[in-house]
This record gives structure tokens, C-alpha cells and sequence, in this order.
């Protein structure tokens, strides 16, 4: 992907992040159903066109018949029935490294397709607020999985991770009561986890949740406690990136994410793609 609590106050402070309470098949919810976005009037717009890759699945990807397919695809389709445009929607499929260069000459009006909010890229695009965010989650084997708050109940557990990797770092901040055990592989990782020569597993949620639901996992684990976000560390998560000279289009899509999300058009979407929910 290219976005690529240690104290009980610590824990509480992420426990507040957390925008959904964790279950196997539940969609997270990052808008408030009580907030009310002005509605924007686009009608002028000839198009709007929707850059992305093709090589970010499950989210945007070529099908068995060379289709433009996945989330952000629906998402966008959705996003332009929400602004009266559906019949000026389209999608434009690029390498990725042609995406900043294609948006600034004009020939899309957004970018959708996993670009980091940072404060470099803040100086480039005008971002709508993040639709999806990647929590950190712990698994462990199926029989015996620990239950929230954890920050107790984990101390003295060998919990795997990946060695120097940013999960790493929040685990050791925010669960210094556990045994760290740095591991070199994700596979590795799995590996330890099946064998149980750890107790746990700590990474990433959307990585797990594929693990999970695959053949190689074998039904033997599943997720304990969390999710945990930590922005600072992990990214801000996915948001669509339109041009810097171009905040009304980043509320234009403010206005429609939130409708998408709290008329459960985006929980259908991403239970679609994620049936293993990493919230």
C-alpha cells in the first residue's frame, strides 16, 4: 500500500480513536449521522473524472474480463450518483507514477487510488477526509482469544511482529507489558502464530483479515481486541486527492462520502470487498 500505549491513559486516548466497535463482519463508521454538510451544485461540471491504478486490489484492479473493478470504483460511481453526475462520471485507469502529472494537465478532476495524506502531498492536492482508515489488530489462536481492555491481560504474552516495522514501534509504546517477539516476515509471522510458538500476532488489520479468511490460516485464529488507530504512525488513511486550487471539489466529495456512509451505501461496499471486516 503506498500510505503506505502504555499507561492506561495512554490506551484510553486510542481506545477514543476508534470509530467502530470491533466485529467479524461490521463496517467501520467515520462520519457522524447527526452532521449537516451544505450540498454542493456541480450541475455546471461537464465531467467528472476519476484517475486511478490498476494494481491496488481489492480496490481498484483489472476483472477475469479486463474490467475496471473494485472499491474505489464503486465508491466513485456512488460518490457521483450522491452529486447529481452520474451521467458525467468517469474512470481513467494509469500507472501510478503518472497520476500527480495527468491531474495538474487537466485530464481528471480527482485522484483515487491510495495517495498518503501528509504534509508534503498537502501542498499539492486538496483532500476530502479520510473514508477508510488502517487499524492495527492483534490475533490469536481461535480457543482462548483475549477480550478488551487488554493492556493487562496482554502483559508477559510473546506477541509476534514484524521487526522495525511501524507496527512495532506502537505496540512497544502503547503495550509494553507484552513480550516482544520481531519477527522478518509476514510469513513468519503466521507461521509462529499457527504453531504456537507466540501468542499473539500484532500488524495490520486489512493484511490479517485476508489471512484470516484464506486456506492457509485454516480457521485456526481470530481477532482480539482492538482496532487501534494510531494516525501518527500508521497513516491517515485513504481520502481522494483533487487539485490544491480545488477545496470545493474535496467538500463536494466531503458531502457525498458522508451520504454514502450514513445511508449504509459504503458499509455495503466495503463488506463487499472486506467480508472479513479488519474493524
Amino acid at each position: 500500500m503506498r500510505l503506505v500505549r502504555a499507561t492506561a491513559a495512554m490506551l484510553l486516548a486510542l481506545a477514543a480513536l476508534l470509530p467502530a466497535t470491533p466485529s467479524w463482519g461490521q463496517a467501520p463508521v467515520f462520519w457522524d449521522s447527526k452532521e449537516r454538510l451544505p450540498k454542493p451544485d456541480l450541475g455546471a461540471m461537464p465531467r467528472l473524472r476519476f484517475l486511478t491504478t490498476t494494481d491496488f486490489p481489492p480496490f481498484n484492479f483489472l476483472d477475469g474480463n479486463g474490467r475496471l473493478s473494485g472499491l474505489h470504483v464503486d465508491l466513485a460511481r456512488a460518490i457521483c450518483a450522491e452529486l447529481g453526475l452520474a451521467a458525467k462520471c468517469e474512470m481513467q485507469a494509469l500507472p501510478w507514477d503518472e497520476l500527480q502529472g495527468a491531474l495538474a494537465a487537466g485530464e481528471g478532476e480527482a485522484i483515487i487510488a491510495g495517495i498518503a495524506v501528509t504534509a508534503e502531498t498537502r501542498g499539492t492536492y486538496a483532500f476530502s477526509r479520510p473514508y477508510l482508515q488502517f487499524p492495527a489488530r492483534f490475533m490469536m489462536g481461535r480457543t482462548g482469544a483475549l477480550s478488551e481492555p487488554l493492556s493487562d491481560k496482554i502483559r508477559g504474552k510473546r506477541v509476534g511482529v514484524i521487526a522495525g516495522s511501524d507496527h512495532e514501534s506502537v505496540l512497544r509504546s502503547y503495550f509494553p507489558a507484552a513480550t516482544v517477539v520481531p519477527l522478518p516476515t509476514q510469513e513468519a509471522l503466521y507461521g509462529e502464530l499457527k504453531a504456537s510458538k507466540i501468542d499473539a500476532a500484532f500488524g495490520d488489520g486489512m493484511r490479517f483479515a485476508f489471512w484470516l479468511a484464506g486456506a492457509d490460516a485454516s480457521g485456526c485464529c481470530r481477532f482480539a481486541g482492538g482496532p487501534y488507530l494510531a494516525p501518527d504512525q500508521l497513516g491517515r488513511g485513504l481520502a481522494i486527492a483533487a487539485p490544491a486550487g480545488r477545496p470545493d471539489l474535496a467538500q463536494a466529495f466531503d458531502y457525498a462520502l458522508h451520504e454514502i456512509a450514513v445511508k449504509g451505501t459504503f458499509a455495503e461496499l466495503y463488506l463487499r470487498y472486506f467480508p472479513v471486516s479488519f474493524f
